[in-house]
């Protein structure tokens, strides 16, 4: 049987080490080839069958794995490595809610955050939620972004993976439905060639409470993501997506790769490739690039 397919185990490295008895475990639940080590104890490839009837899962591999926190991704073996990545950024390239934590400040954080839950879960319209929470800014000053600012985080590998994928000539992009005063930050940190988000109205310091339209939401996300694989002339195949919020679903279910990260169970649900555990230099192994080959980006 042909090995078309490769399956990786991710350990969160910090938590656990993944071993050679769980290679041999996942090379014999899909009676695969002989693993590749692409980090001693964090990463590991095995070459795979296609999916077929009787193969297990990767739901059932992950309920052996999950509890060790070591995730499994599954990926055809030809083309891993891909020319486009786009990334959302609020609990994917950060660790933050940059809204919820703008809100914080202002001291309405447990009010916007809820709202903000209930839109990544999908329970309601993105782009109405957005303009409810903005609405709830109104008259405070603009200074509050900046202490906003000041605690966002950024993920594990975050940096890594924009500035291998970007060594390697892919082209990288942030699309956020947040605002264009954090990814402009963030790109800049981990080297985005571009940045798209939302635009916060301000005059004379103040925030007004209101939005530019139109509100980048997921439709505009898939839109981006359609646009720079056609400007690069790539194929959907030759792409890859990341997020967490049911307003990533889109572009996560149009690229070659989409990969729910540390997502909301809606995500969680409806994309085959998940990282729960590991950070972001999963998205690396997943092309099959080994640690040895990461560019730091620092």
């Amino acid at each position: 049987m042909s090995l078309s397919y490769t399956i990786t185990l991710v350990a969160r490295r910090d938590a656990t080490t993944l071993t050679d008895a769980d290679a041999r475990a996942a090379r014999d639940m899909v009676k695969g080839g002989v693993p590749v080590i692409l980090s001693p104890g964090e990463a590991v490839d095995i070459p795979s069958p296609a999916p077929h009837a009787g193969m297990p899962t990767l739901d059932t591999m992950r309920a052996v794995f999950g509890p060790r926190q070591i995730d499994v991704l599954l990926t055809r073996s030809r083309g891993r490595r891909k020319g486009l990545l786009v990334a959302d950024m609020d609990s994917t390239i950060v660790a933050n809610e940059t809204l919820d934590d703008l809100a914080a400040h202002a001291g309405i954080g447990e009010r916007v955050a809820e709202i903000t839950r209930r839109s990544m879960n999908g329970e309601i319209d993105f782009a109405a939620a957005l303009r409810e929470r903005v609405a709830l800014l109104a008259g405070l000053p603009a200074t509050l972004l900046e202490k906003a600012w000041k605690d966002v985080k950024l993920n594990e590998g975050a940096r890594e993976l924009v500035a291998t994928m970007r060594a390697h000539n892919a082209r990288t992009a942030l699309v956020s439905g947040g605002f264009t005063f954090f990814t402009g930050r963030v790109a800049a940190q981990c080297g985005f060639a571009e940045h798209h988000a939302n635009v916060l109205d301000i005059q004379k310091g103040i925030l007004t409470g209101t939005v530019d339209e139109p509100i980048l939401g997921p439709d505009a996300k898939l839109a981006h993501l359609r646009r720079l694989a056609e400007e690069g002339r790539l194929k959907p195949a030759a792409t890859m997506a990341v997020g967490d919020g049911a307003n990533d679903l889109a572009m996560l279910k149009e690229a070659g790769v989409g990969i729910a990260f540390h997502a909301k169970p809606i995500v969680r649900a409806a994309i085959g490739n998940r990282v729960d555990h590991a950070g972001l230099r999963a998205l690396l192994f997943a092309q099959g690039y080994p640690a040895a080959s990461f560019v730091s980006g620092e």
